[in-house]
C-alpha cells in the first residue's frame, strides 16, 4: 500500500512566481491602466507557462490537469458573498462592488451557484493529441480563493480573502475573492477527476465558459498549453528516494524515519489544495475537515505510517499543515472570577453527515457500529478562548474561559472544567473536556446510545460561515498541531474562531454508536455543543442539531439510510 503525502506546503509558494511570470512574459491579462481606477474588477485568464509536464503512475494511471492557468483581477478585487438563509433555502451568490465609500451588490443568476465549493462549470478544458483529435473535454469548478498570488509588485502584500472554499455540506456562508493585482489558480484540485492519458505529447486549451464571461465581462481569450505526460512508478521513485536520503557516513539519517510508511517511502502527490479546504485528505485520526481520510487507507495504517510524514511535528499527522500555536497566558488567572457583560462566543451544532455503517472491527467481532462526522462552530461575535494550566505532577489541567472587551483587552475569566492528555497515536495532544456530546436518539427523541467521545482539541477545521460579524477569514489554529500542546506542556491555549467550526469523525469504537442490539427503525443523531453549559455563550438555545437516520439490515450486515435534511442531500 502506498501512503500519499500532501504536497500543498510545497506547491502554494510557487504560485505567486508562476502568475508573475505569466504577466511579465507578455501573456494577455486584465491589467490595462484604465482598469486601475475601475470599481469593477477587470478579469482575465492567463497561463503561467507555455508548457507543463504531468505524471501518470503505472500503479494508478491518470493525470490531474494542473495546467498553470490563473484568473487575474485588476482595478478592483473580485469579491463574492455566498449564503443561504437556512437549509430550506437555496444558495445565493452576490458580487460585492466597492467604489469610494459606497458599496453596491450584484446578485448572480439564480441557480448558477449550488454549493460553497466554488463556481461550477467555470473553466472549459480540452485536450488534443498530436493528430488534433480531442481526447478529453470537460468543464471544471473554480474556487476564487484557490492558491492565489500577486501579479504586480504594487499589489497588496497579502490577500484579505480566505484561502479555500468550504466543502462541509452544512456550510451556511462563505466569502470568495481574488485580490486586486492577484491571480487565483483555476485548477480544481480534488474537485476534479484525473484523466487517463498515455505517455506522450498533447495540447490543452483552457477557457472561461460563456455564461461566466457574460456575468463578469471576461474577454473570450482561451489559453493554450503544451502538455507532456510522462509515466512513472511508485517502486522506482521509492528506491531513488531511499538511496538519496542515506548520508555517505552510513548513518540512517532523516530518511530512515520514512521507511515504515506501509511499504512505500515516496508516493504520488495528491491534487494540491489548501490545508483548510476540506477537499484534501486528513489523517488526524478521528478529527479533520470534510471528508476524512480515504476509505482505501485503514486507520491502523494511518496511525502507524503517517506519524513520520514530511513536515509533521508533535501531534500533527497529515504531513502538511504548520501553523503557529496560540500562546496561553503566562500564568493561571488570579483574583475573583467574573463573567463581564462583553461579547461572547455562540456555539452552534451542525447536523451530522458522513454517516455510514463502520467496517467490522476485528477486536470486537459481532459488533455493528454507526459512524458519522460532527461539527460544532462559533457564530460569534467573540472567539472562544480556553487556557489550560497544569499543577506540577497532575494528570489534568485546569481550564479557564477568557473574555475580552472591544479593544481586545482581557476583562474577565471563569473556570470551565479540565483538559486531559490523549496519548493515542494520531492524537497526542490535550483535550478540552465537555465541549460537545453525541447521542443517538430513538424515534421519540429519547436517548438510547451515547458516544464515548466528549473531549476535544479545538481547531478551526471548517469555514462554516465567514459572513457573520467578526468572522476571522485567516484562523491560525487549523489542525491539531497548532494549539493542543505536548505531553510535558504546563499550559496550552485552545481557540475556536468566529465563523469556523471543528469537525470530528466518529468512526472508531468508543466514539461511533454501538447499534448491535438496536432494532431496525428511525433514529436521530444528536450533536450537542456545550452539554454541561460550562462555557459562557451569547445563546444556549441553538446548541443541538438532529439528523434523521433509518437503520435496517441484519446483525453483521446492518444498513443505514440518511434522508435529506431539508435541501441538503448529504448522507
Amino acid at each position: 500500500m502506498s501512503i500519499r503525502t500532501p504536497r500543498n506546503r510545497l506547491w502554494r509558494p510557487a504560485v505567486a512566481a508562476a502568475a508573475a511570470i505569466a504577466v511579465t512574459a507578455g501573456v494577455a491579462a486584465a491589467t490595462p491602466d484604465t482598469a486601475q481606477k475601475s470599481p469593477v474588477p477587470q478579469l482575465g485568464l492567463v497561463a503561467a507557462s507555455k508548457s507543463v509536464t504531468l505524471d501518470s503512475w503505472k500503479e494508478d494511471p491518470g493525470v490531474y490537469l494542473d495546467l498553470g492557468t490563473y484568473l487575474t483581477a485588476a482595478g478592483a478585487p473580485l469579491e463574492l458573498r455566498v449564503t443561504r438563509k437556512s437549509y430550506k433555502d437555496p444558495v445565493v451568490a452576490t458580487q460585492v462592488i466597492r467604489e469610494g465609500g459606497k458599496t453596491r451588490t450584484k446578485v448572480l443568476p439564480e441557480g448558477l451557484v449550488k454549493d460553497f465549493s466554488g463556481l461550477p462549470g467555470f473553466i472549459q478544458v480540452t485536450v488534443r493529441d498530436t493528430a488534433g483529435r480531442t481526447v478529453s473535454s470537460r468543464t471544471e469548478s473554480f474556487c476564487p480563493n484557490n492558491a492565489s498570488g500577486r501579479i504586480r509588485p504594487d499589489a497588496p502584500a497579502t490577500s484579505k480573502y480566505p484561502e479555500s472554499c468550504p466543502t462541509n455540506p452544512f456550510t451556511l456562508g462563505s466569502v470568495w475573492g481574488v485580490e486586486n493585482g492577484w491571480a487565483a489558480n483555476t485548477y480544481a484540485g480534488y474537485y476534479s477527476d484525473p484523466v487517463v492519458l498515455p505517455a506522450g505529447k498533447y495540447t490543452a486549451q483552457v477557457s472561461v465558459t460563456k455564461r461566466y464571461r457574460d456575468v463578469f465581462g471576461i474577454a473570450d481569450a482561451p489559453q493554450t498549453v503544451s502538455l507532456t505526460v510522462r509515466e512513472r512508478s511508485y517502486e522506482e521513485d521509492d528506491s531513488a528516494l531511499v538511496r538519496s536520503a542515506r548520508p555517505a557516513s552510513g548513518h540512517a539519517g532523516h530518511g530512515a524515519g520514512h521507511e515504515g510508511h506501509a511499504g512505500h517511502t515516496a508516493a504520488r502527490p495528491p491534487a494540491p489544495v489548501s490545508a483548510t479546504t476540506g477537499a484534501g485528505t486528513s489523517y488526524n485520526v478521528g478529527h479533520g475537515p470534510y471528508p476524512p481520510a480515504p476509505a482505501a487507507l485503514p486507520w491502523a495504517a494511518a496511525r502507524q505510517g503517517l506519524r513520520s510524514a514530511p513536515g509533521d511535528g508533535q501531534g500533527m499527522t497529515d504531513g502538511s499543515r504548520q501553523a503557529p500555536a496560540a500562546a496561553p497566558n503566562a500564568q493561571r488567572p488570579t483574583g475573583r472570577a467574573t463573567v463581564p457583560d462583553v461579547p461572547k462566543p455562540d456555539l452552534r451544532s451542525l447536523p451530522a453527515y458522513g454517516i455510514t455503517i463502520s467496517e467490522p472491527d476485528p477486536s470486537a467481532p459481532g459488533k455493528d457500529y454507526l459512524a458519522f462526522s460532527a461539527n460544532v462552530w462559533n457564530a460569534g461575535p467573540a472567539q472562544l478562548v480556553v487556557d489550560g494550566f497544569r499543577k506540577p505532577g497532575n494528570e489534568l489541567m485546569d481550564a479557564y474561559q477568557y473574555f475580552y472587551d472591544a479593544s481586545g483587552k482581557q476583562v474577565g475569566y471563569t473556570p470551565t472544567g479540565t483538559m486531559e492528555w490523549d496519548p493515542r497515536p494520531g492524537h497526542e495532544h490535550w483535550h478540552f473536556t465537555d465541549f460537545a456530546s453525541y447521542r443517538l436518539l430513538k424515534a421519540d427523541k429519547k436517548e438510547t446510545v451515547r458516544s464515548g467521545k466528549e473531549a476535544f482539541c479545538l481547531a478551526n477545521t471548517d469555514a462554516v460561515d465567514y459572513t457573520v460579524k467578526n468572522a476571522n477569514w485567516h484562523p491560525d489554529n487549523t489542525d491539531l498541531s497548532t494549539a493542543c500542546g505536548q505531553e510535558n506542556s504546563i499550559s496550552v491555549r485552545e481557540v475556536l474562531d468566529v465563523g469556523s467550526g471543528d469537525t470530528y469523525t466518529q468512526d472508531l469504537p468508543g466514539q461511533s454508536f454501538d447499534i448491535t442490539g438496536l432494532p431496525n427503525g428511525t433514529y436521530y443523531i444528536q450533536v450537542l455543543a456545550n452539554p454541561e453549559n460550562r462555557l459562557k455563550e451569547t445563546d444556549l438555545s441553538n446548541n443541538s442539531a438532529l439528523r434523521k437516520v433509518v437503520l435496517g439490515g441484519k446483525p453483521g450486515a446492518r444498513t443505514v439510510k440518511v434522508p435529506k435534511h431539508d435541501l441538503v442531500d448529504a448522507p
